[in-house]
């Protein structure tokens, strides 16, 4: 849905006058030509496929002649330089040795359970202590928390990210004396009232990562590093689609395919050396 409005909010902005009737393909490309101007090629993309749905809705209710999208020319601006999408383990321990983890829950501690489970940035923000199961070590991820909003505790993204992640015993011991006296249904990284914003978490994770001299990534990335780590570690694809919370293995596959075809290759080593020893 926020994508829709956000589809509308520049629709208004680009052709704020433009009748539906009016659109023709010279419109429709002129359109699409000045969205790209401002964005790269995948996202006026999906600007294209937003609007296309829409205008095709107007051909079949009469509203226009003739399908204004056909053969339309998509372009952008270059694509930015990415950021990388994940730590190697070497750096993933500095990075949390130099944490600062004291007495008291700080957005640290948010740090370092995100890289611990590999929980979505809104799942974390919603755990309360009573999510947490220290005699089987584990952390139920039932809910999130709306940050981009108003705030308040929200479902899961999907049925499938309604999990238990196991914890290490180290966290269980960690965790047990930092919640043991606060109340067990409100988060415990955040207050009710409080504001807090994915920027804000992105730029203390920045200036931890200057800090320790390793490559700069993002809260998410931190989620992207613990698959990548478990992938490498040998851990099988549905356990990581698991602790994700992915829909399907699909979706973890088709994020992790660069790690999967390294683990493919290396597989290929294995069966050789098997099979080059049966002689």
């Amino acid at each position: 849905m926020r994508k829709y409005i956000m589809t509308h909010k520049w629709l208004t902005q680009l052709a704020p006058n433009l009748k539906i009737y009016e659109l023709n393909r010279i419109a429709y490309q002129q359109l699409l030509n000045d969205y790209a101007l401002y964005h790269e090629r995948q996202t006026t993309m999906d600007f294209h496929h937003q609007l296309k749905g829409a205008v095709l809705d107007a051909v079949d209710e009469g509203l226009i002649e003739r399908d204004p999208t056909r053969k339309a020319i998509i372009k952008g601006k270059a694509p930015r330089l990415k950021k990388i999408k994940y730590i190697n383990q070497f750096d993933l321990h500095k990075l949390i040795s130099g944490l600062a983890l004291n007495s008291q829950l700080s957005w640290d501690w948010l740090i370092l359970l995100i890289a611990k489970t590999g929980m979505r940035f809104s799942e974390a923000l919603a755990i309360t202590p009573s999510d947490f199961d220290f005699s089987r070590q584990t952390l139920s991820i039932n809910k999130t928390w709306d940050y981009k909003n108003e705030g308040g505790f929200m479902p899961t993204k999907n049925q499938s990210s309604v999990r238990k992640i196991q914890l290490d015993w180290q966290t269980v011991i960690q965790f047990a004396e930092l919640v043991k006296d606060k109340p067990p249904h409100k988060p415990i990284f955040i207050r009710a009232d409080e504001r807090i914003y994915n920027s804000t978490i992105n730029s203390l994770l920045k200036r931890r990562c200057e800090q320790n001299k390793i490559s700069t990534i993002s809260i998410h990335g931190l989620r992207h590093t613990h698959a990548s780590l478990l992938l490498f570690a040998g851990v099988s694809i549905a356990s990581v689609a698991r602790r994700l919370g992915h829909a399907s293995m699909t979706t973890t596959q088709k994020t992790y395919l660069h790690i999967i075809q390294e683990l493919e290759n290396k597989d290929v080593d294995i069966v050789m050396r098997s099979l080059s020893g049966l002689n």
